[in-house]
């Protein structure tokens, strides 16, 4: 009820009204079945802009911190999270990795839709680092097919430590299903994981245009914060739990 009240009523037709997105290859997106969205991630905003720009609900997980804060601003966060369709996840223990894939495979398994975030993290750049390998996991383990989908230009609507998006025309584009039925039974070889999830990402270097770095992003981040380049003022992840899944 929450989703589609903020979806079609609220958050939706505001956003079409007022950063006229244009989006290419909807087409790609199945109007029935499993499917796993998986996109660059450059922007705070991209958890915003994708999922209301899809006729389909499109789950992504989150820390269990976002949905249990006090006072208005904690239910102002909680309300923001289940009306984009965000599933809430424990990351104590570890096992953060776990149970985003979990996750993933139960909305999968159910028909649904599942949103991912291969690089774990935003770009701290604008380019695309290497994939971490629970989206293969996803791909193998349900069957579900893997659809690319790159934000084009969120960081330059909404730029890494900005609050307030700029009113600039969002631009997405979703590539062809990437069917992965040829190794079937393979999950939980790392080797195949590895080569799967480096397919999934070169499909997204050609759609973007971006340059590709064969480095974790969050290595890049850490390496900026040891070196007092960090930004404080960026907003939190939205989505670091489906996106940080096994590397």
């Amino acid at each position: 009820m929450v989703y589609s009240l903020l979806k079609y009523l609220i958050l939706g037709p505001w956003l079409r009204l007022i950063f006229w997105p244009k989006v290419e290859g909807r087409e790609y997106v199945p109007a029935t079945g499993p499917a796993i969205l998986a996109s660059n991630h450059l922007s705070f905003s991209d958890s915003i802009f994708m999922p209301l720009m899809v006729k389909r609900r499109v789950t992504f997980v989150a820390k269990q911190e976002y949905f249990t804060g006090r006072g208005l601003k904690g239910w102002l966060t909680k309300m923001f999270f289940v009306g984009t369709g965000t599933i809430p996840v424990d990351r104590s223990g570890g096992r953060a990795a776990q149970a985003a894939i979990d996750t993933g495979l139960r909305v999968l398994r159910e028909g649904h839709i599942f949103g991912i975030y291969p690089e774990g993290t935003r770009s701290p750049d604008g380019r695309l680092y290497r994939g971490k390998t629970g989206v293969a996991r996803l791909a193998l383990e349900s069957g579900a097919p893997v659809i690319p989908v790159v934000m084009l230009n969120s960081d330059v609507v909404q730029p890494p430590g900005k609050l307030l998006p700029k009113i600039k025309r969002v631009r997405i584009r979703f590539g062809p299903p990437m069917d992965f039925s040829r190794y079937r039974g393979m999950a939980g070889d790392r080797f195949i994981e590895r080569a799967v999830t480096d397919e999934i990402m070169y499909e997204l270097m050609e759609l973007s245009g971006r340059e590709y770095v064969d480095v974790y992003a969050q290595k890049v981040k850490s390496g900026q914060a040891k070196s007092g380049r960090s930004n404080p003022a960026e907003p939190s992840e939205p989505s670091q739990s489906s996106s940080a899944v096994a590397a």
